[in-house]
């Protein structure tokens, strides 16, 4: 991902992109009212006309991700990015049930022929229809390879294949109670295919909506399929058996989508506790003036926030230069970062309120409850671990280290350029992490799912902080806030990295003592905690960005 794009980029024009994002802010004027959001999350309402109502000609903001082609605009990973994070900002159970039309569109763009892509994306485009993924099942999860929905091969007398019958059961569905078609993966004979279904088709039955945590404005419901007989010209891409390549092909893209949401939900937050935090007088002088609240509760959050935006950011302009490449990883990475960080963040956004979080009115106990659903759906933050710690393993091992070498190269080279980014710590971060894959590969430790994990974390901070380093490097010189920035979670990597270490060297039990204190020195400990160095500080003069006080 540190290579220049060797193209131009696919998207709509940036000026055009924050217009569509003002008419979402003006939704909040509108449509979804504060007043209508916190109605919709009481009584559990999926706001089916309000949705649709987005989705009109009036307003389309589902022709962002629709190809020129079928009557959309044409935009890439940027700009539905940017339009999840803002949607994701005023609530997201409204932004799960936009990004289901996403999501559900995703397998005709990466695969449907073109007289499907015609048919139903331009229906999309047209909005007139809400769509739903329907992958997940009962006792499989994200694990796609043991789907149990079967699409049993329907002949005509002169043996021609007509179509399918489809049999078994989804799950966790987002929309599939009021979708107008859904793309479905079933078991075929030649293997996974994805199928269009249209609602009304005999024996399929869109259940009732389950009764959630959060996001009570989106609906969630079980699809039942009961000799549902689907034609032969629904199968996607026409050719049966291509259902997990097609799955596969959008991992990157809507992981990043979840990333993005995650996002949207921290900006809501910090909206709510930054004002809070300026007002709120507490002891004879604001919150916003005192360490305990500003360095543990908001400072770390944001911190993480910026560097989850640079990774987002990077990831996006590689899919957009790159549509046909696999960031199935890069997806996962800026996913589990991102949602675990809004979650935390969204903890200590209730707390910082104090007993006011805890109340409905102040919306911050419904975003706690409505974020958590982005570390589940779309793969769990374990499934995330799994696949980060297995690939890059892998690609570690056939580069000969090369992946994280060369980051650590172009990290030593921006300190020599810039040596207040922090940069040099995630050098030896990098390297550090080469020589624990190297460790772990070559001990068999690999077989240990806790060691992946761990792995799969260093992995992950390593690669959201390179990013993070690239945007402060590439920031004005006035930026000094976003350096600041930089060279704290340089520390906070280096933190992660050093502890995770410990965990697999002394908490494997399968070295020795002197084994374990020699690998720390050659990987550089001492010099890893000097990134302690001005912390506090850095984190003062974060905050004096934040809270606008005067350094």
């Amino acid at each position: 991902m540190n290579q220049p794009p060797e193209s131009p980029a696919i998207g709509i024009d940036p000026e055009y992109r924050e217009m569509v994002l003002e008419t979402i802010r003006q939704l909040r004027k509108r449509l979804l009212t504060k007043k209508r959001i916190l109605e919709f999350d009481r009584d559990e309402i999926f706001p089916e006309s309000v949705v649709r109502e987005m989705l009109s000609p009036e307003i389309g903001l589902q022709l962002v991700f629709i190809p020129e082609a079928y009557g959309g605009m044409g935009g890439g990973a940027r700009d539905s990015c940017a339009v999840t994070r803002e949607m994701s900002k005023i609530c997201l159970g409204i932004a799960t049930a936009f990004f289901a039309i996403q999501l559900g569109a995703d397998p005709l763009m990466v695969g449907g022929t073109e007289e499907q892509k015609q048919r139903w994306l331009g229906a999309i485009a047209e909005g007139n229809v809400l769509v739903a993924y329907a992958v997940t099942e009962p006792g499989a999860g994200s694990n796609l390879a043991a789907l149990t929905t079967k699409a049993e091969p329907v002949t005509d007398d002169a043996g021609n294949r007509t179509g399918y019958r489809i049999n078994g059961n989804k799950q966790f569905i987002s929309t599939g109670g009021y979708a107008d078609f859904i793309t479905l993966l079933a078991k075929a004979p030649e293997g996974p295919t994805f199928f269009v279904v249209e609602k009304g088709a005999e024996g399929f039955v869109q259940g009732k909506g389950e009764e959630k945590h959060g996001i009570r404005a989106s609906n969630t419901s079980p699809l039942t399929f009961t000799d549902v007989f689907v034609p032969v010209e629904n199968v996607i891409g026409g050719e049966p058996g291509r259902g997990l390549k097609q799955a596969n092909a959008v991992f990157g893209y809507t992981r990043l989508m979840v990333a993005a949401m995650a996002l949207g939900a921290m900006d809501a937050l910090f909206d709510i506790t930054v004002p809070y935090a300026k007002e709120r007088i507490q002891f004879g002088s604001p919150l916003s003036e005192k360490q305990g609240y500003t360095h543990k509760l908001i400072v770390p959050h944001a911190v993480r926030q910026l560097a989850a935006g640079a990774y987002i950011d990077d990831v996006a302009l590689q899919l957009d230069t790159h549509p046909d490449q696999d960031f199935q990883v890069e997806g996962s990475i800026a996913k589990f970062f991102a949602t675990e960080a809004s979650n935390a963040a969204a903890d200590c956004a209730m707390q910082a309120l104090g007993g006011y979080g805890y109340i409905c009115e102040f919306e911050v106990e419904k975003i706690k409850r409505d974020v958590k659903i982005t570390c589940i759906y779309e793969g769990t933050s374990e499934i995330q671990q799994n696949i980060i710690s297995t690939f890059r393993w892998k690609k570690t091992r056939k580069s000969k280290g090369g992946h994280y070498e060369a980051m650590a190269e172009e990290m030593t080279a921006a300190e020599d350029h810039r040596p207040d980014c922090g940069a040099r710590y995630y050098a030896l971060c990098a390297r550090a992490l080469n020589a624990a894959v190297e460790l772990a590969h070559e001990h068999r430790l690999t077989k240990l799912q806790h060691v992946m994990f761990a792995l799969a974390d260093m992995m992950t901070h390593v690669e959201v902080g390179v990013s993070l380093a690239r945007k402060a490097l590439a920031a004005p010189p006035e930026n000094e806030a976003l350096r600041a920035a930089s060279r704290i979670f340089a520390n906070e990597v280096c933190q992660l990295v050093l502890g995770r270490l410990h965990l697999i060297l002394s908490g494997s039990g399968r070295f020795e003592e002197t084994f374990v204190a020699e690998f720390l020195v050659r990987i550089g400990q001492a010099e890893m905690l000097k990134s302690y160095g001005g912390v506090i500080a850095d984190m003062d003069r974060l905050a004096d960005s934040i809270f606008e006080r005067a350094s």
